[in-house]
């Protein structure tokens, strides 16, 4: 499949700003677009040139011009308009968090693989060169044995993106399911290892509304004994991203690598000094959509799949338990 056509579920700004641009960079095409708000639908369409703009999910998936569907709705609909598209025949790549349970996540993996069709998260940082390189390090050696490692990703959510992340549970708002989840991902790629227990303190910086969370810190456990730190936030302006393992013979040490853009530097340290790690930066969202059709394609899988969006909410959702009770949670994804 040379041109894979992709329906958008959800007239959202990380499809205009990032997705759309990635499609069409690695060979596909967007030729629908969901949204529930007629109007809206056609001024997105128009705006980012799509031809067609529908309002039901249905009238998407059952499209025969649409291949695949990027879903970037929010988090409590993810699960039926997966479901509705794998139904369909249709490929999907779904944003994070997965769903808002574990069970309705592990479904939706279950139903596409019935279905024979390719589903994949959205985590794009793993995508990320700094972090491939880290991951490339450690599986050479280079720092030793891994002991521990760091994540800094308390970023400020800019006003136009606040909305239901900071005044909806019910959509699955807060800062952890929506970048402690990547920090997950993050820290299970670049070790390759699961997590499975975590503790947690949340906060509210007076930017959340109706009891969450705008801010976390915490830490998690991994099989290997590996024991990681992490603090995420929507209320930090001027603090810098990073990410950071320590090993039994050195230590990488990332510095503004927690983001979309394709940037920031790794520095391995050990015995002979500091040295900067080389990186050849690429769109993160180019590297992923390009990994998604070639599994359409046959040809491996996506760079995160369903599976993976299922470790990353069960991590979240650990973290928010003991966020909660002030008690260790163990992760168990039920895979």
């Amino acid at each position: 499949m040379t041109n894979v056509k992709w329906g958008l579920i959800g007239a959202s700004t990380i499809a205009r700003e990032w997705m759309i641009g990635a499609i069409r960079a690695t060979g596909g095409d967007v030729v629908s677009v969901m949204s529930r708000d007629a109007e809206r639908g056609r001024a997105y369409a128009a705006e980012n040139g799509i031809a067609k703009s529908v309002t039901d999910v249905a009238d998407l998936v059952t499209d025969p011009d649409v291949d695949a569907v990027y879903i970037s709705t929010t988090n409590e609909l993810h699960r039926d308009q997966t479901l509705a598209a794998v139904n369909a025949g249709k490929h999907v790549l779904c944003e994070k968090p997965l769903a808002l349970t574990l069970e309705d996540a592990r479904l939706m993996v279950q139903t596409a693989k019935g279905a024979g069709v390719i589903m994949g998260t959205n985590h794009h940082l793993r995508n990320a060169a700094s972090l491939r390189a880290m991951r490339d390090a450690i599986a050479a050696g280079k720092i030793g044995k891994p002991l521990s490692a760091r994540v800094f990703h308390a970023v400020y959510l800019p006003p136009h993106l606040q909305g239901w992340r900071v005044d909806k549970p019910q959509a699955g708002g807060g800062v952890i399911l929506d970048i402690t989840v990547h920090d997950a991902d993050t820290l299970r790629f670049v070790l390759n290892d699961d997590p499975v227990e975590a503790i947690a303190l949340g906060q509210s910086g007076g930017m959340g509304k109706a009891g969450l969370e705008d801010a976390v810190m915490g830490a998690l456990r991994f099989r290997s004994g590996v024991i990681a730190q992490f603090h995420d936030g929507f209320t930090t302006k001027y603090a810098e991203t990073g990410f950071e393992v320590h090993g039994t013979d050195g230590s990488l040490i990332g510095r503004n690598v927690m983001t979309q853009q394709p940037v920031g530097h790794v520095y391995l340290r050990d015995r002979d000094g500091q040295n900067e790690l080389p990186l050849h930066h690429h769109n993160l969202y180019e590297t992923a959509l390009a990994a998604f059709h070639a599994a359409i394609e046959g040809r491996g899988k996506p760079s995160a799949t369903g599976e993976d969006g299922v470790w990353s909410l069960a991590t979240g959702l650990a973290v928010v338990k003991s966020a909660a009770t002030r008690e260790a949670a163990k992760i168990d994804p039920g895979l």
